[in-house]
């Protein structure tokens, strides 16, 4: 895929903002008033949108826009087994992390048929022409909104929690390369939302992608639930950890840190290829061509050209479609911009 793509390229993280409509298509799927031919067509409907938004603003590479997902991972706990869903912890006031549904393991939690991503890629391999890539959450990330305390099935050890989900992650991205997926992204916002444990999570990770014959993406960031992060927005303490990860490229956030550690790169060396996020999907700020050129020159003067591609610093499920199509048109204009004056 790399042969057929532009010096310093574009794509995207992951989700796509939700047109109006799909909200109230979504309302009316839980209260149980459309078929199964509905939510299908529904489902599939909004899934072109994504595509259709990404070719018009020019994105290199393309995804499904993730919109089958709901709230990132909550739609992968109804492929588990082993569960029981707790209320949330408030329900009043503004929804934040302390809103979402969570759950309980009460025994093993094991996923049987999958995470459903496959069926995802191959839905997206009928819609584009363009490269593609495949996302899955990791185990960590999978892991967040189960509860790991004393006298529940894991006692309080969230790590065997997610060395219980390493099989099913590494057989799913298995499953995406079977089905003709040359590159998977695997997102682990959540390796830097809990900190302390970078070893422990490369060594998951490595597990996760053994035997998957595909370029890998390893997407750290920092959470995004409604445009609020929820770890230290720092990656420095991760390294030199990270750079024992069995990947082909990290993708990183860093337009909403003012580009805060991009010259990281330069300190470490770069081994392999970087993703660096050059548009802010947590604010409502227009970033111009200009402002993207002018953070694609930062990450050049720490990451060789041919080793950086250019991205969201996350995916745009948190804002409205119009905000997340006009930040993705800019894109690939500045990205434009930077390569014009790279190459004189």
């Amino acid at each position: 895929m790399a042969a057929t793509l532009p010096l310093l390229y574009t794509h995207v993280m992951g989700s796509h903002g939700f047109p109006s409509w799909f909200w109230t298509a979504l309302d009316k799927i839980k209260a149980g008033e459309y078929g199964q031919t509905d939510v299908r067509e529904t489902f599939d409907d909004a899934t072109q949108l994504a595509i259709r938004d990404q070719e018009r603003a020019g994105i290199d590479v393309v995804c499904d826009g993730e919109m089958r997902r709901y709230f990132f991972v909550q739609t992968f706990y109804g492929h588990m087994e082993g569960l029981e869903t707790l209320e949330p912890l408030r329900k009043t006031g503004l929804y934040a992390y302390d809103s979402v549904p969570r759950y309980r393991a009460t025994r093993k939690v094991t996923v049987p048929r999958g995470l459903g991503t496959v069926d995802e890629f191959k839905y997206l391999m009928t819609q584009t022409a363009r490269p593609v890539k495949a996302t899955c959450p990791g185990p960590v990330t999978l892991s967040i909104h189960i509860q790991t305390r004393p006298g529940d099935a894991y006692n309080g050890d969230r790590l065997a929690l997610c060395w219980d989900l390493v099989p099913a992650v590494n057989a799913e991205l298995r499953a995406l390369a079977a089905a003709g997926a040359t590159w998977i992204q695997v997102d682990e916002p959540s390796a830097a939302i809990v900190p302390g444990q970078a070893a422990e999570y490369v060594k998951m990770f490595n597990a996760c992608v053994e035997g998957v014959p595909a370029k890998i993406g390893y997407h750290v960031c920092f959470g995004n639930l409604l445009s609020r992060p929820r770890g230290k927005r720092s990656y420095r303490w991760m390294f030199p950890a990270l750079l024992e990860t069995r990947c082909d490229q990290f993708v990183f956030e860093y337009a909403n840190r003012e580009m805060a550690e991009i010259e990281m790169w330069k300190e470490i060396g770069v081994d392999r290829d970087v993703a660096c996020g050059v548009v802010d999907v947590k604010s409502f700020y227009m970033e111009t061509p200009e402002d993207v050129a002018e953070r694609v020159r930062l990450c050049l003067d720490s990451v060789p050209a041919e080793r950086l591609s250019l991205v969201p610093d996350c995916g745009f499920f948190p804002v409205p479609r119009w905000v997340g199509f006009e930040k993705l048109r800019r894109l690939p204009a500045g990205v434009a911009l930077a390569r014009k004056q790279l190459q004189g």
